[in-house]
């Protein structure tokens, strides 16, 4: 994340508004990748009974929302376990960040577990929306829970995924999505993690938090996705609220200080613009996510956390989490 340290319009623009959004705001990852050739649509692929044994591939999956791109790494051996990986709020729409911020793809080279990395869902919170967004002129009602726990691994079945030896993992706001997902379609997936989540959205000031959050990741209206902050959506998608539905899911949950790490290499008003956003933001998912700790402890819940001395919202940090948790999901999925 390098930036020419001249202050443009936009730049001054955010500057005003920094406050707030620095409470749920990931860091915008700057780098931009070159993607892989696309591939046939979905419903044009190969039907298998046994997943393809090792490469990577791009393909389109029918959805409501219209066909949704999907980069894929196939399991070494053919195997039919799989990691849905969970971008950011500020996911784009050519490339899942996992596969060109961090090394995911070699880390997970020579394992027998497929990666799943669904492509878009800007600000989307991987969550089924009342409608589309007002503000800025959506033209589609996300329905992302429905994408990832339906149409999806209808689709990857006929690859020779399975339905049900599954683990999910994500960061910043994919990390409580990787959560909601998992508590609620317990026959889908095994294993969950939250990379730096935002893990108790009913704490005061969250919901007013995350809804300038959106609205300056592309003036998403948070209202279209659960309503207003009464709405009883809410507290649905709220890990603190539905703790106890975790139970039995092997889970990994992490959250760095905030403090500046071997990553944090700023230049610039730019860079260190970024990484004081940064801090804020990691330092508020410690806190929620120490918070939690303390919640699944009351639950008798076990769960693996981690808590570094150093590190900020960035990506590098999660590729050093993912690896730490590698093991534990490759147990989880009988992966080896």
């Amino acid at each position: 994340m390098r930036f020419v340290p001249r202050l443009s319009q936009g730049l001054r623009r955010r500057l005003l508004g920094t406050a707030a959004v620095a409470l749920v705001l990931p860091v915008a990852a700057g780098v931009a990748g070159t993607s892989a050739a696309v591939a046939a649509p979905a419903q044009s692929a190969p039907v298998s009974h046994r997943a393809p044994a090792g490469g990577f591939e791009e393909v389109f999956v029918d959805s409501d929302m219209g066909p949704i791109k999907v980069q894929i790494q196939w399991a070494a051996r053919g195997g039919d376990a799989a990691l849905y990986m969970l971008d950011g709020l500020r996911a784009r729409d050519d490339a899942n960040a996992w596969t060109f911020e961090t090394n995911a793809l070699q880390q997970f080279s020579n394992d027998n577990v497929s990666l799943v990395m669904p492509v878009g869902g800007q600000a989307s919170f991987y969550t089924d929306w009342y409608s589309p967004s007002n503000l800025n002129s959506q033209d589609i009602t996300y329905k992302w829970e429905t994408f990832l726990t339906q149409q999806l691994p209808d689709y990857l079945a006929t690859r020779g995924v399975s339905r049900s030896n599954n683990g999910i993992l994500g960061l910043s706001m994919g990390g409580s999505a990787a959560l909601t997902l998992a508590a609620y379609h317990r026959d889908q997936f095994k294993f969950a993690s939250s990379l730096s989540g935002y893990l108790n959205l009913s704490a005061p000031g969250m919901r007013e938090a995350i809804r300038v959050a959106m609205l300056d990741a592309g003036r998403f209206n948070v209202d279209a996705m659960w309503g207003p902050p009464w709405s009883p959506s809410w507290l649905r998608n709220d890990p603190f609220v539905f703790a106890p539905k975790l139970e039995g899911l092997s889970l990994y949950i992490s959250a760095a200080s905030g403090l500046p790490g071997q990553h944090d290499n700023p230049e610039g008003f730019a860079g260190f613009y970024n990484t004081a956003n940064a801090m804020g933001l990691e330092a508020l998912s410690l806190v929620q996510t120490r918070a939690f700790q303390v919640k699944l402890a009351t639950l008798g819940i076990p769960a693996t956390f981690e808590f570094p001395s150093r590190g900020t919202h960035a990506w590098k940090y999660w590729e050093d989490e993912l690896w730490k948790a590698r093991p534990q999901i490759l147990e989880a999925l009988n992966a080896f």
